[in-house]
C-alpha cells in the first residue's frame, strides 16, 4: 500500500491557493533579487554592455542548475528544495532577460517573441516525448528536466512581457500588474466556470504569475521618476524571502497526485 501511494504522489507541490500566492511572491522577489545583483553590485542598468547582466545571468544560472540538481536527486517532494529551485529560476530569468533585451539590444518585443516559440517549443517536445505535460506527472528525473527547462523559459518570458507592457506598451508597472492580474482572474474564472483544459489553465497561469511579480518587483524598487517607489533591491528582496519563508511554514504543503 505504501508504494502504491508513493508512486501515485509527484515531485511539484499540488496546485492550491497557498501555491499560487508564493508563486508570486517568488517571481516578485526573482525580480527585486535579480536586480539587487545586475543593478545594485554590478550597475547594469547604468551601462547594459558592462557585463553585469551576462555575469548575472552566469551567476544566478550556476545556483539555478544546482538547485535543480538538488530538486531532482530528492526521492520525494521537498518544500523547501522545490521553492528554492523556483525563485533560482526566477532570478536567472530576471537577469537573462534583460541581457538579451538590453545587453544584445534584442528589445523588449523581439525577446518575449523569441521566448514565447521556446516556451512553446519546449512543451511540444515534452508533450510528444512523455505523452502529457501535465505537472502532476512530475515524478521521474526526465520529466522533472522538462518541467524545469520549461519553467526556465517561461520565467524569462515573464520579466521580458513584464518589461515589454510596462515600457514599451506605456502603462508603467501599476498598468501592467493591473493587466496581468486581470488576466489571471479571467483566468481563474475559466477554471472555475468552463471546462477548458486544467493542463492548458496551469501553464497560462504559470506564465502570467511571472510577469505579474516582474511588474511588482519593478515597481517597487525602481526610481519613482520611472513610476516605483525606489525602495532598496537588497531590503525588497530580504523582506520578501521572508515572508515567503513564513507561508512556507505556515500554508499546508503537500505534494501533487499523479491524475487517476
Amino acid at each position: 500500500m505504501k508504494t502504491e501511494l508513493s508512486e501515485s504522489l509527484s515531485k511539484v507541490p499540488a496546485v492550491t491557493l497557498g501555491f499560487w500566492i508564493i508563486k508570486i511572491l517568488a517571481t516578485t522577489l526573482g525580480e527585486t533579487g535579480g536586480d539587487a545583483l545586475t543593478m545594485t553590485v554590478f550597475h547594469a542598468d547604468k551601462n547594459a554592455h558592462n557585463g553585469g547582466y551576462l555575469i548575472g545571468t552566469g551567476i544566478f544560472l550556476a545556483i539555478f542548475i544546482a538547485a535543480v540538481a538538488a530538486q531532482i536527486s530528492t526521492k520525494k517532494f521537498n518544500a523547501w528544495v522545490y521553492w528554492i529551485a523556483i525563485v533560482a529560476s526566477t532570478t536567472v530569468g530576471t537577469a537573462m532577460a534583460d541581457f538579451f533585451d538590453r545587453s544584445l539590444g534584442i528589445g523588449y518585443t523581439g525577446g518575449a517573441s523569441i521566448l514565447f516559440c521556446l516556451v512553446l517549443a519546449s512543451l511540444a517536445i515534452w508533450y510528444f516525448a512523455m505523452g502529457s505535460v501535465d505537472v502532476m506527472t512530475v515524478a521521474t528525473p526526465k520529466v522533472e528536466i522538462f518541467y524545469w527547462v520549461t519553467i526556465t523559459f517561461s520565467q524569462t518570458l515573464g520579466t521580458a512581457l513584464g518589461d515589454w507592457l510596462a515600457d514599451t506598451g506605456g502603462l508603467g508597472y501599476q498598468g501592467g500588474a493591473l493587466v496581468f492580474g486581470a488576466a489571471l482572474a479571467v483566468t481563474a474564472a475559466l477554471y472555475y466556470w468552463t471546462n477548458v483544459s486544467r493542463v492548458l489553465l496551469f501553464w497560462a497561469a504559470f506564465i502570467l504569475t511571472r510577469p505579474l511579480g516582474a511588474t511588482v518587483g519593478d515597481f517597487l524598487d525602481k526610481p519613482i521618476s520611472h513610476g516605483g517607489l525606489d525602495l532598496s533591491r537588497p531590503l525588497a528582496s530580504a523582506m520578501l524571502a521572508a515572508i515567503i519563508i513564513g507561508l512556507i511554514l505556515l500554508l499546508p504543503q503537500r505534494a501533487g497526485r499523479h491524475p487517476a
